[in-house]
């Protein structure tokens, strides 16, 4: 995303309490990751009549403990009978989950990413047609030493509206192995940081669940525990060109 663009992403985030955790070989490859998962997924800006936009994540990653790559499949479905319009997907990362490529994505200005996130994406999906989906490869690392979060919001191409928002919802696990290849994270779970010598480290990540507004006057809403991305203008941070 050009650093000229007009159109900037702020939000403010109300961090699930899902946690997601994936396993994958050493090369950011994907493996069978299992079925996709909606989990921490909600609707939030009214979408067209006819039309019902959800998104998937895998159940399992594979994170490799030498080079901390993982893959992920970010896949967006319309569940209705009606084309969508023109949208977008947007891959975002948080605390220690990084992302680094999706591939025929566009990389997020460092000045629009939402509040608290380290990296994000944007896929122009374009009208998706009734009963039909689209998948993304992402590639990512994984810090294992903290938790880490992933978040996909459906929007029209202009941002202005949010269908609808997974995440951020969490991967990890429970019972780390730092001294395997490979360390697998399942959704929906928190991690728990390992370091290399086994020594449990100090949670990390949104505790307080909340993330500040980058524009005056938007609302949170908070439904179960997903969490909802609302969509606001903020004023561009002046830049050097």
């Amino acid at each position: 995303m050009s650093s000229r663009r007009t159109t900037t992403i702020a939000g403010s985030l109300i961090t699930a309490s899902f946690s997601a955790v994936m396993i994958l070989p050493g090369a950011a490859v994907a493996e069978d990751q299992g079925p996709g998962s909606s989990k921490g997924g909600k609707a939030v800006d009214e979408a067209p009549a006819d039309v019902k936009l959800t998104t998937l994540l895998p159940e399992k990653i594979s994170v490799d403990n030498s080079s901390q790559k993982t893959a992920i499949t970010a896949t967006v479905k319309n569940e209705g009978t009606k084309g969508s319009g023109d949208i977008r997907l947007l891959v975002v990362g948080f605390d220690g989950l990084t992302v680094k490529g999706v591939k025929g994505c566009s990389a997020i200005a460092e000045g629009d990413l939402p509040e608290g996130s380290n990296s994000g994406f944007s896929c122009a999906v374009g009208n998706l047609a009734a009963g039909k989906s689209k998948s993304y490869a992402v590639d990512a690392t994984f810090d294992l030493s903290k938790t880490g979060k992933i978040c996909l919001p459906v929007q029209t191409s202009d941002g202005a509206k949010t269908f609808w928002q997974q995440g951020p919802v969490p991967f990890g696990t429970t019972n780390p192995s730092p001294n395997a290849p490979a360390t697998p994270l399942l959704l929906g779970t928190d991690n728990t940081p390992v370091a290399p010598g086994g020594d449990t480290l100090p949670k990390t990540g949104g505790e307080s669940g909340v993330l500040p507004l980058g524009a005056a006057g938007a609302a949170l809403l908070s439904a179960g525990a997903a969490g909802l991305w609302w969509v606001q203008r903020r004023p561009r941070r002046d830049r050097t060109v």
